[in-house]
């Protein structure tokens, strides 16, 4: 579960290293997000000359989580790290995807899909 405040490891490359969940999308009473949800992030690191600059606010989806996250089937998915992909409007902003990405984002964000290397 992603909620504000938590240091996000960002899996595209628009350069941004490091970001930091500053809201979630979907209401005042939303505390927690999780996979598949948009949220409002603040760049806190990035390489010199990407695309994306430190202190910058964009949306992101949110795309792998610590915390288990339960599957239709009955079975249950963790990752190793939290991580978004900065969005542009509902495509990425960048071309290409890192690490493991989740099959439940097959529906709303196709080709975030459609750019990764594993999907699980």
């Amino acid at each position: 579960m992603i909620q504000k405040r938590t240091r996000l490891q960002i899996a595209d490359n628009t350069g941004a290293k490091i970001a930091q969940c500053i809201g979630i999308i979907g209401g005042t009473k939303h505390r927690y997000s999780k996979i598949c949800d948009i949220i409002n992030i603040s760049i806190k690191s990035a390489e010199p000359r990407a695309m994306v600059k430190k202190g910058e606010v964009h949306k992101a989806v949110i795309v792998r989580q610590k915390n288990a996250f339960r599957r239709k089937d009955g079975s249950y998915l963790r990752f190793d790290d939290n991580a978004v992909v900065i969005l542009n409007g509902f495509e990425p902003k960048g071309t290409r995807l890192f690490g493991p990405i989740p099959y439940e984002l097959r529906q709303r964000f196709p080709k975030i899909i459609s750019l990764a290397q594993d999907i699980i």
